[in-house]
């Protein structure tokens, strides 16, 4: 960046479309309709994604002495965040109807080991997690964002708890409800070699349209109930049961215990020792329900003693790292279209994705590598 910078350039106009055009603009590599450098594009791009985009503008006019306006920031970051989206579903569905082939993966972090004939390295086990979050739209009301996050682990920390993978993280985002975010977690998953992982392990909160994916992309892996909802069912179970049991925080204290270490057959024979009736009866065996359908994946000291993770953590840091920050301040207002495009900036950025996918966005167009 040089800071201003004053060029006259020649402007021609045809007669025949009616249309004017600076023939220099792409020698200097200038966006189609854009007046922005590509060096001072991707500044816009990066600053428009991690803050507000009037301080970006403070930001750029401090670090470069590049003087713009808050909307040109945000139609510049908005733009070539449209025009990754449309890179990521193209990619996307190559990967899927196997037109792209990704390679697999190699060693190092996020990717499976492979075995070779001279030494043995244990393969990490991919993990993927999902969750949603709202972000308020300008018109009225919230639009739901949701989100999915993958990554490896190939430790374990001196407690014997799992470590994830330095850098392994990536994310797959979608406004256009369960089946659009299906299909990118499944180009995300072959992309990242994921068929060739030893052990795949997928955590949701225990609603139905998250198993259901879940088997449908990966029906080998082992499916994880997060520990976290499960002990807020528990609670709800507790109260609901509290007027009747003789000691309800001793109850919850040893339904507790037995949730720890995936007893959930003991917990579901505790709840129907007490007698009930009516509209009570009805919704003590709804709140049983949530347990019996995740029981398989509630066995949680089964899953601790395999080193797998069985919390929600990884995702709802994500929610907040990748969405909450930058779309749900206060007094933020967006369109579909402008969250998306920023929200898949700060995908690809949080994915170390920025500089594979940028050139594709800066030009508008969705060329993907040759096929392997």
């Amino acid at each position: 960046m040089l800071g201003p910078l004053r060029l006259s350039r020649a402007w021609y106009h045809c007669a025949a479309c009616k249309r004017g055009f600076v023939p220099s603009d792409r020698q200097l590599g200038l966006l189609p309709g854009g007046s922005l450098s590509p060096g001072l594009a991707e500044m816009t791009a990066l600053a428009g994604a991690e803050v507000s985009f009037a301080r970006a503008a403070a930001l750029i006019a401090g670090l470069a002495g590049i003087t713009l306006s808050a909307r040109t920031i945000e139609r510049s970051a908005e733009a070539t965040g449209a025009a990754a989206r449309s890179a990521t579903a193209a990619e996307a569905s190559a990967i899927t109807a196997r037109a792209v082939v990704p390679p697999p993966a190699g060693a190092g972090p996020g990717h499976a080991l492979r075995r070779s004939r001279r030494h043995r390295r244990p393969r990490p086990r991919q993990r993927d997690r999902r969750a949603g979050g709202q972000v308020r739209r300008r018109s009225a009301g919230t639009r739901e964002v949701k989100l999915a996050r993958l990554f490896t682990v190939s430790r374990l920390d001196q407690d014997g708890r799992p470590v994830t993978d330095p850098g392994s993280s990536t994310y797959a985002f979608s406004f256009d409800g369960k089946d659009a975010l299906a299909a990118l977690v499944k180009a995300e998953y072959l992309r990242r070699g994921g068929e060739h992982f030893r052990q795949v392990v997928a955590i949701g909160d225990g609603a139905a349209w998250i198993w259901g994916m879940a088997e449908d992309l990966y029906p080998q892996a082992t499916h994880i109930t997060d520990i976290y909802h499960a002990r807020e069912h528990l609670h709800d179970l507790a109260a609901h049961l509290a007027f009747i049991t003789p000691d309800p925080p001793q109850w919850l204290a040893e339904r507790s215990e037995e949730l720890d270490a995936g007893n959930v057959e003991a917990i579901i024979t505790a709840a129907r020792h007490y007698p009930l009736a009516g509209v009570r009866a009805k919704e003590l065996e709804r709140k049983l329900g949530y347990f019996e359908r995740n029981a398989h994946r509630m066995r949680y000291q089964h899953f601790r003693n395999l080193g797998m993770f069985i919390g929600s953590g990884h995702i709802e840091g994500a929610i907040k790292a990748v969405v909450v920050q930058r779309a749900k301040q206060s007094g933020m207002h967006w369109s579909v279209e402008g969250a998306s495009s920023i929200i898949a900036r700060r995908t690809h950025h949080a994915s170390g994705r920025w500089d594979e996918l940028w050139p594709a966005s800066a030009t508008g167009t969705t060329q993907l590598p040759t096929a392997v």
